[in-house]
């Protein structure tokens, strides 16, 4: 068989992974989406009948690197509980044929760390020595990874609800930094924390920015669930508001879907996006008052990560 289609399970993404620099992969993504060469449709969100799931479709076009795609990510109901999955699609915009098909679960879980660590990058005080993270699952653990050298942290504080009962998983994170700190509450991990990275599958607020004593920088990720938000939505007023792209994060991110509904609050209060601030069509914020950044996941991440390793998989044939 000629020109096969890749096909790779959880197991095979698992061990490319670490040769993967994410935080490489999603500036590069991003300054190009800024330029406009990269294509990000709205996601799509297909129902099975009879209350028996969905289904969304992230897609994305990488013109710079002649490469298209999806990822399907299927929520299936049943008894015991529902069954989650993503698999990713490459395709070529040279041939049109199907280069890869990949499980994308990992991969979704460090395009969201990385894109967060973007935002971090980009947004957070340069001095910033307080980083705070609600959450202390897969994604917590995988932004903590892709933040930890990014500024000069003094203390990193963790909390979620299940963390003080779970002493293998403190093991994992103090394993990831040592200067981590575990907190029995929201309020204790979030005092005078100069960045507050929220990694919950929440649908409702864990926390309202109004709380906090010191500007911060919030980044919030939330979940699937519809209209799940992290934050108030009302809390959107009183923030300078970031997100990954302006054209599609609007339209699904619970808190600024029930705020343009509720609240008089509308995305072209948007400060700016990730493209736009790399591109130096966003100004960067003076930190006076809280910045908040949301991210929904976009396609474009997903086909950038799958190309990554596709790229790794073709080198490695080469060098065999």
């Amino acid at each position: 068989m000629t020109n096969a289609v890749k096909v790779l399970e959880a197991r095979d993404v698992l061990q490319l992974i670490p040769r993967i620099d994410a935080l490489e992969v999603m500036p590069t993504l991003f300054r190009a989406h800024g330029d406009h060469p990269a294509v990000q449709p709205p996601q799509t969100l297909a129902l099975f009948p009879g209350g028996g799931g969905d289904f969304i479709t992230y897609l994305g076009v990488l013109e710079a690197q002649q490469v298209f795609g999806a990822k399907l990510s299927p929520y299936i109901t049943r008894p015991g509980g529902a069954l989650v999955t993503a698999w990713t699609t490459l395709m070529s915009m040279e041939t049109g044929r199907p280069l890869m098909l990949c499980d994308a679960m990992q991969l979704t879980t460090e395009r969201t760390a990385a894109t967060t660590a973007l935002a971090v990058q980009l947004l957070a005080r340069p001095a910033a020595m307080r980083l705070a993270i609600i959450g202390s699952g897969a994604v917590a653990q995988a932004h903590l990874r892709q933040v930890r050298g990014l500024r000069d942290w003094g203390e990193i504080r963790v909390h979620s609800r299940t963390l003080m009962r779970a002493p293998d998983r403190q093991d994992v994170l103090h394993a990831l930094d040592p200067r981590l700190r575990i907190c029995r509450s929201v309020a204790e991990a979030v005092r005078d924390a100069d960045v507050v990275m929220l990694c919950t599958s929440s649908a409702t607020p864990v926390l309202d920015p109004a709380d906090l004593v010191t500007s911060a920088l919030i980044t919030s990720i939330s979940t699937n669930a519809v209209h799940a938000h992290e934050v108030p939505p009302v809390s959107l007023h009183s923030m300078d508001v970031y997100c990954d792209d302006r054209t599609v994060t609007p339209m699904s991110a619970g808190e600024m879907v029930l705020a343009a509904a509720n609240e008089d609050w509308s995305a072209s209060k948007l400060v700016g996006d990730l493209g736009e601030l790399l591109t130096g069509r966003a100004p960067v914020p003076d930190h006076d008052r809280h910045r908040f950044f949301r991210s929904i996941g976009l396609g474009l991440e997903d086909i950038a990560m799958a190309k990554a390793i596709f790229d790794l998989i073709e080198h490695d044939a080469t060098v065999s």
